[in-house]
């Protein structure tokens, strides 16, 4: 199927006005009791679905994101049953026809109870918080049903009564006789939203809704070995639900902050020391720093630079079994020094001249040893 917006030869950003008048044209010119064409019925059903899909908010904005994959359902105009594409087709030749029943009409909400959206919420935790867990407060706006109609949008002591417009349906129908024949165009209530209730007398806290916003405070709990895109479900602390449908959930999104000397990945912490050529030649135990605080660590006899050394069991816990835990592992860097006293100079030159004199000596030996091994002394 091509792009629905090619099809219609419309932009992407274009209004639904626009996309009405673009329909009509291309309708009144495939329509298969005027275009005789081979392929011209076929071309009209994909631009009415075209027009199915964009003329709905709902519908364009899956499309928009994920094409028609998004959109659940077989390309082709709709079903007979549902009159709502079809009136729109109608009011492309019959001026007056009534522009309520566009595409999304025919399209009523559910009236009995509905699931309150869920909710996302963004907590930035430092990185300590992410090793170790932490039970934190956050606040949240978020509706509840109202405390004073529970839920019911009417006045205490009142109630919903049936709507007059749809006799408590939610749709309203029309019939309209065209050289087609008698057809019966269906859409939602106007008077009702398609709910088949009204409230005469609203409650005075939520204006009719059922729910109110309320800044909510909740303590969750962040468990040890959370990362950057962990995501936590709080179950009902979404949204409340509509005429007593449940609530929906809360997530929460963690993200984490740097840590200035410390880094990881995955279950493993990576930092880095600097040692002197000194320290690192004779070794030595240093302090450095790790998530459970200052730690000893053995710098061996000879380390050499940008050898990596390891604390076992320092590192990240498993999220789900913090009883096992990473490494952290420190690469060392060597400094040398840019200036030297005068004693630290003598002291360097007589090790230098001695090691010297020794490699001198290993030579004569290994050079005499060759010659009288063969005879060319």
């Amino acid at each position: 199927m091509a792009d629905f917006y090619d099809l219609l030869g419309v932009s992407r950003d274009s209004d639904g006005d626009t996309l009405k008048r673009a329909y009509r044209q291309l309708a009144r010119k495939y329509h298969p009791d005027i275009n005789k064409e081979p392929g011209a019925e076929e071309r009209f059903k994909e631009i009415g679905r075209a027009y199915e899909v964009l003329a709905d908010p709902q519908s364009r904005a899956r499309y928009d994101q994920f094409g028609e994959a998004g959109l659940g359902g077989a390309a082709g105009m709709p079903d007979m049953g549902d009159m709502g594409g079809f009136a729109d087709l109608f009011e492309t030749f019959f001026s007056g026809f009534g522009g309520a029943g566009g595409p999304a009409s025919g399209r009523s909400q559910r009236r009995g109870p509905q699931q309150g959206d869920d909710l996302r919420y963004d907590l930035n935790i430092s990185f300590n918080q992410a090793v170790f867990g932490q039970e934190t407060e956050i606040k949240i706006p978020h509706l509840e049903t109202c405390e004073s109609c529970n839920g019911s949008g009417a006045k205490p002591g009142s109630g919903p009564t049936n709507c007059s417009t749809c006799s408590g349906s939610g749709q309203v129908r029309r019939a309209t006789r065209t050289p087609f024949g008698s057809f019966t165009q269906v859409s939602e209530c106007p008077t009702c939203g398609a709910t088949g209730q009204v409230i005469a007398d609203p409650c005075g806290s939520c204006g009719g809704q059922g729910v109110s916003q309320v800044r909510k405070k909740l303590r969750i709990n962040i468990p040890a070995g959370v990362d950057t895109g962990t995501r936590l479900r709080v179950a009902g602390e979404g949204n409340a639900g509509l005429r007593g449908g449940p609530s929906g959930d809360l997530y929460v999104f963690l993200k984490v902050k740097n840590h200035p000397k410390l880094r990881r990945d995955g279950l493993t912490i990576f930092s880095e020391v600097h040692v002197s050529y000194l320290q690192a030649i004779l070794g030595d135990t240093i302090e450095v720093e790790t998530v459970d605080g200052p730690t000893k660590l053995d710098i061996p006899i000879g380390t050499q630079p940008n050898a990596v050394l390891t604390l076992e069991n320092k590192g990240i816990p498993k999220l789900g079994n913090p009883v096992a835990r990473g490494d952290q592992r420190i690469a060392v860097n060597i400094k040398l020094p840019t200036r030297l006293s005068e004693e630290e100079r003598l002291l360097l030159e007589k090790l230098a001249g001695h090691y010297s004199a020794k490699g001198r000596q290993h030579h004569h030996h290994n050079s005499g040893l060759f010659s009288r091994m063969f005879g060319q002394d």
